[in-house]
């Protein structure tokens, strides 16, 4: 069975998208503390939907309903979109991205993206570049109530375009992006960009590695090959 489709990372896979998460978890932390969460609960390290998933169990068994967890964590999700369009207006694409999606597209290949970051900056970095018409479908954190590394946001990409994970490969430059490929075992690229990158994805379930976008095209031949050959 040929490869069918490529599913998308966004920030650090196509653009340059420099959000200083740090300052994000420090200000969301801020926020649910002064909403009366304790902050001992949190970590500056972990990612603010990881907070959100302890504040929500928290003001469960502190008797707040559904409606007070939505506000918050509207709220919350707020505080990162203001950092992420920002980031949006000032990204840069990472060389040679349109050519490479120009070559997929040449291929006959689905485009979708799954990423963490909200619709908004997302379509605002899509617009910008013009890179909009060659992905069928841009899976943003709205558009699922689960996101990656749980494998429901790479599955929402692949109900999207309509294939099954066996013809799809995942290209990204994070762990969460390999996992999730892993989960739904789907081929999994992992795009390098720091000297511990290799094996970081490699443990992750990477199944291939590349140093640049550009090589994509490449590899995702010889997979499609690799697999008609086999079958």
């Amino acid at each position: 069975m040929p490869i069918k489709a490529v599913v998308f990372d966004l920030d650090g896979t196509l653009a340059e998208f420099n959000v200083d998460y740090r300052t994000v978890r420090a200000e969301v932390m801020q926020f649910l503390s002064h909403q009366g969460l304790p902050a001992s609960i949190f970590s500056i390290h972990e990612s603010i939907f990881e907070m959100l998933k302890k504040s929500k169990v928290y003001m469960r068994n502190n008797g707040k309903n559904e409606q007070e967890f939505a506000a918050l964590q509207q709220h919350a999700l707020s505080i990162a979109l203001k950092h992420e369009l920002k980031a949006a207006r000032e990204t840069t694409l990472l060389p040679g991205v349109t050519e490479m999606l120009k070559a997929l597209r040449q291929m006959g290949l689905k485009l979708a993206i799954f990423t963490i970051n909200g619709e908004k900056s997302a379509n605002l970095i899509l617009e910008r570049f013009r890179l909009k018409p060659f992905f069928e479908a841009v899976i943003t954190r709205e558009a699922d109530a689960k996101v990656k590394p749980d494998p429901a946001h790479l599955a929402a990409a692949l109900r999207s375009l309509n294939v099954t994970a066996e013809e799809t490969v995942v290209i990204g430059d994070g762990v969460t992006d390999m996992k999730s490929a892993k989960a739904l075992s789907a081929h999994a690229i992992g795009l390098i960009t720091d000297e511990q990158g290799a094996s970081k994805l490699n443990h992750a379930g990477a199944t291939y590695t590349i140093k640049s976008i550009t090589e994509a095209p490449i590899l995702i031949r010889e997979i499609s090959q690799d697999k008609l050959e086999s079958s």
